[in-house]
Order: C-alpha cells, then sequence, then structure tokens
C-alpha cells in the first residue's frame, strides 16, 4: 500500500512538471542560416559606344637633308589642333579594351635658316593628321587609366622662302604614314558624359620631298607630340549591344 501511494506521487510530480519542460523546449530559437550578402556591383562600366571631342596642342619635329645626304637643320612646328574621335570599349571585370578612330586638324607650323643654303628658310606645317588605335585600360570605377597604340596619318605642306624678301621659292604637300602611342586619363562625369587628358607620340616615316621649282630632293624626317583634353559622350546600353 505504500508503495502504490508513493508510485501515485511520482506520476502526479511528473505530469505538473511536464508542461514546464514543454514550455522550455517551445521557446528555443530556431537556428536558420543567413543569407549570403550580394556583391556589390562596379559603381561605372565603360562598355560601349562613344563618340567626343578632343583639343590640345602639338609639336612636330622636322629635320631635313638635302639630296638625303646634305643636312639642312631641324625646326619645330608648334601649335594647336581640334578634332573628333569615334569608338567601342568592352570591359571584363577592370580591365577595359577599346577600339578608336580620331581625326584632327592642326595648325603646326615652323621653320629653320638652312645650314647647306643659308640664304633661305625650310619650313614644315602640318594640316592634318589621324589615328586608328587599340586602347588597354584599367578601370578604377569612375576613373579610367589607358594605354594606346597603332597606326597614325598625317598631312604637311613643305615650303622653301628666301631669307631676304622672304618670298616662297618652292612648295610641296605630302601625306605619310607611321605609328602612335599613348596614354590617358579618364574619368567618368554621369553615367554618360567623361572627360580626361591624353599624351600622343607620332612615330613618322621619312618622306622625299620634290619640289618643282628647285633643282633636287629633301629627304624630311618627322615625329610629332601632342597633348589633348577630350570630352566623350557614351551611347545607352541599348545602343551599346
Amino acid at each position: 500500500m505504500k508503495t502504490l501511494l508513493i508510485l501515485t506521487a511520482s506520476i502526479g510530480a511528473l505530469s505538473a512538471a511536464a508542461p514546464a519542460f514543454g514550455a522550455d523546449f517551445a521557446v528555443q530559437p530556431v537556428n536558420v542560416k543567413a543569407p549570403p550578402l550580394p556583391v556589390a556591383a562596379p559603381i561605372n562600366d565603360w562598355t560601349g559606344y562613344y563618340i567626343g571631342i578632343n583639343g590640345g596642342w602639338g609639336s612636330s619635329h622636322n629635320c631635313w637633308d638635302f639630296n638625303g645626304v646634305t643636312p639642312e637643320g631641324c625646326h619645330n612646328s608648334t601649335g594647336g589642333t581640334i578634332g573628333g574621335q569615334l569608338g567601342y570599349r568592352w570591359q571584363i571585370f577592370r580591365t577595359v579594351y577599346g577600339i578608336e578612330g580620331q581625326g584632327n586638324w592642326a595648325d603646326f607650323s615652323g621653320s629653320n635658316v638652312s645650314t647647306a643654303f643659308p640664304g633661305s628658310t625650310v619650313g614644315t606645317k602640318t594640316d592634318s593628321f589621324g589615328l586608328l588605335t587599340g586602347h588597354l585600360g584599367y578601370a578604377l570605377d569612375a576613373v579610367l587609366l589607358y594605354a594606346k597604340g597603332g597606326a597614325a596619318v598625317i598631312s604637311n605642306t613643305y615650303h622653301i622662302n628666301s631669307v631676304p624678301t622672304g618670298a616662297e621659292i618652292a612648295r610641296n604637300n605630302d601625306v605619310r604614314w607611321g605609328g602612335a602611342l599613348g596614354a590617358g586619363i579618364e574619368v567618368s562625369l554621369t553615367p554618360s558624359w567623361s572627360a580626361g587628358v591624353e599624351y600622343d607620340h607620332l612615330f613618322i616615316q621619312g618622306s622625299n620631298v620634290t619640289f618643282p621649282t628647285a633643282v633636287g630632293a629633301d629627304r624630311v624626317h618627322q615625329d610629332v607630340d601632342l597633348i589633348t583634353a577630350r570630352l566623350n559622350y557614351k551611347f545607352s546600353p541599348v545602343f551599346a549591344k
């Protein structure tokens, strides 16, 4: 009988404690794995077609040799330039690839007294030039650093003048090809507009220039340095697909 009373009391105590244990288990938090944080997209994307204008300063270094043998001296033809560019860029992660065509009007002029013929001056005037280049750059979001290289074409006017009177003795025009290397920095101002500055060096092949009214010809060697500011407009992605 005593054993039965003890068993009955134990069952009653367990029954009373069961709701408390159930409540303790019910309020335990559920361990749910948090979703991964989203990867931030680049602030700026340089991919797309663009068109722009440029302007600045240029200097053409020209050396003349009479009949390709006798030096007549060298001079720098300096002046302003203005033109436009059209291109396309692809951005893959932070690397930016591109291709660009550029055409510029120029007014670079200079001359020197011929060391072979002191009674005359020889002069070079650059009228225009064009570039077709590939680009390779590195994007720091809204800032693009790039290098470029490719082909160059340039139009020059060569003239010989009399030192005493300044009268023109002979003149000829010439279009020559060469190579171009350059580098620049560009900053995105808005999703469509960007501005930058660029330096280019043009390696122009030597050329024989024949003057119809003069005896003989001159071999002219030329290279060009350019510094230009640029403003570009990038078309919206719907046009860049």
